[in-house]
């Protein structure tokens, strides 16, 4: 299925209210957002502008359309103020953000918890019917990704090449999963949103598993070795930037109350990543190849499912 595209700026409330109008969406995913920590030091007003107006922009457009309606606005796991800690934040850790990106996302929940809290109380949702929640997604991987400063397309770009990669921060670790983990966690979310936003409408985590938070020199060895020959990084010791040493976080309320969980491993996401990008290199058809990733994606899906229910 085609899905119709209405190109716009989330800064411009009054098209954002004109297209929510015009379409009557019973379901809203607001992913809309500049999503580089690099691009945030270079341009701190565009990150402010996007991330946090944007996101009143739309909830105040939900607001006024006076529509029933789930919205989930996706965030960051970098929305957390990070103490640099080796356990997962959870959902009810505190909010901050040492750089303009991670910051501004931060501030991106607490004008969704007030908006949350002041028009659409969950207490009162059979009354309005608008069910907001936030979804803070682990590091996402997969085909189709060319954002620059980001570590997986760059080292894609640097294989495509033939050229050697510079990485930033090799030991700096991150929750890795794959871009349709928190897809689906997202529809999930959306979809008992609609149903009973009294008990949905709240902060959720989607990250792996414990053990795929890994170092970023991990996955860039892992994605060496998978692509093979002309493939390979190096450490860029210059100076650079500050970013979190360590980010993890805790989904584990998401598989308590959502029954979601991640479908691939780590390896798995790496292997499906470079099988995307080795299409892109041979010149294949690449909307087939994301959906047969999807297809198969979903019989695992189905699979897995099988198994819970016959325990």
């Amino acid at each position: 299925m085609d899905i119709r595209s209405l190109r716009g700026d989330v800064r411009d409330f009054q098209q954002l209210k004109r297209a929510l109008n015009e379409f009557q969406a019973d379901v809203i995913i607001h992913m809309a957002a500049q999503s580089v920590v690099y691009r945030g030091y270079d341009d701190p007003i565009e990150t402010y502008s996007i991330n946090v107006m944007g996101t009143v922009h739309l909830l105040e457009a939900v607001r006024q359309v006076g529509r029933r309606c789930a919205v989930v606005n996706v965030t960051s796991d970098k929305c957390y103020a990070n103490n640099e800690w080796v356990w997962g934040y959870r959902e009810n850790e505190p909010m901050g953000g040492r750089d303009p990106y991670s910051n501004s996302k931060g501030c991106a929940e607490l004008v969704t918890s007030a908006y949350r809290d002041s028009f659409f109380p969950p207490a009162s949702f059979e009354r309005h019917g608008v069910g907001i929640a936030s979804a803070r997604a682990g590091n996402v991987i997969g085909g189709g990704d060319w954002t620059a400063d980001q570590l997986v397309p760059d080292l894609m770009r640097a294989f495509l090449r033939r050229e050697v990669c510079l990485i930033r921060n090799p030991a700096a670790i991150r929750p890795w999963q794959f871009v349709l983990e928190p897809l689906l966690g997202y529809l999930m979310l959306a979809e008992q949103l609609t149903d009973d936003g009294m008990q949905f409408a709240s902060a959720w985590n989607f990250g792996p598993t414990d053990s795929d938070a890994r170092p970023v020199s991990y996955i860039a060895d892992e994605l060496a070795r998978l692509w093979g020959s002309g493939a390979s990084w190096t450490h860029d010791a210059g100076g650079h930037r500050h970013e979190a040493h360590i980010l993890k976080l805790d989904a584990s309320k998401a598989t308590a109350c959502l029954k979601w969980r991640p479908v691939l491993s780590l390896s798995q996401a790496l292997e499906w990543t470079v099988e995307w990008y080795r299409s892109y290199a041979t010149g294949a058809d690449l909307r087939r190849m994301t959906e047969v990733q999807i297809e198969r994606f979903e019989s695992l899906l189905r699979d897995e499912r099988q198994v819970l229910n016959a325990l």
